[in-house]
């Protein structure tokens, strides 16, 4: 019976890998739609997302399942807990990638990010799809260094979002439709930042057992 628990333990972490992996390729392939105006690419990225909710709600069964047959303690029930937290994590943050994705769908052809902002967009995709790969090492290692290397990571979409929104203030008489999608986009990415911070907190706590918010 113990190898039986262990087994639907490693399953878990296997599933959060596995969702770590679809929202980060969600998010290249979304930035890809946006900077590059491919209505094609955006639609299957709007699709995948209900990959990445049913991997959220197989999750949520395994994390129910143990809990009641289990009765997980210590750091075993930190690890159920924590996974629960992920799953909501990863799915919000590939909702942030098809909302971006549906902007390069809702413009095209056009392209929503005009060409005096590329540069600062350009550089965000890479930061996110960076975070995105480091996220699901760290979920799969558990690795607290990597994990608290993501704040780096975030430092830098902070310092892009900044340049974005000064862009906008600067520039106040551009298009309504235009500065809208600008700063919702500026927005998404901010947040999958943010997000990948989160998970990498979590991470941290479920191995040292204390909360961080440093």
């Amino acid at each position: 019976m113990r190898d039986v628990y262990h087994e639907m333990l490693d399953e878990l972490t296997d599933e959060l890998v596995e969702m770590s992996r679809l929202v980060g390729s969600m998010m290249q392939r979304a930035s890809v739609a946006l900077l590059e105006a491919d209505r094609v690419v955006a639609e299957a990225v709007i699709a995948d997302d209900e990959a990445v909710d049913a991997v959220n709600n197989e999750i949520d069964h395994r994390t129910a399942e143990i809990l009641a047959l289990q009765q997980p303690v210590a750091s075993d029930l930190r690890m159920v807990i924590v996974a629960m937290r992920l799953g909501a994590t990863l799915e919000r943050m590939g909702d942030l990638a098809q909302h971006i994705a549906k902007t390069a769908r809702m413009r095209y052809p056009d392209n929503a990010v005009p060409e005096e902002l590329r540069p600062q967009f350009t550089q965000m995709a890479a930061v996110a799809n960076r975070m995105a790969a480091r996220m699901g090492e760290v979920i799969a290692s558990k690795d607290v260094e990597q994990a608290r290397q993501l704040e780096n990571e975030d430092d830098q979409m902070d310092a892009l979002h900044r340049q974005v929104l000064d862009h906008l203030l600067a520039h106040p008489e551009g298009a309504v439709n235009e500065t809208v999608d600008i700063t919702l986009l500026n927005r998404y990415y901010e947040r999958f930042a943010d997000h990948a911070v989160s998970v990498a907190r979590r991470i941290i706590y479920l191995v040292i057992g204390e909360r961080t918010d440093a």
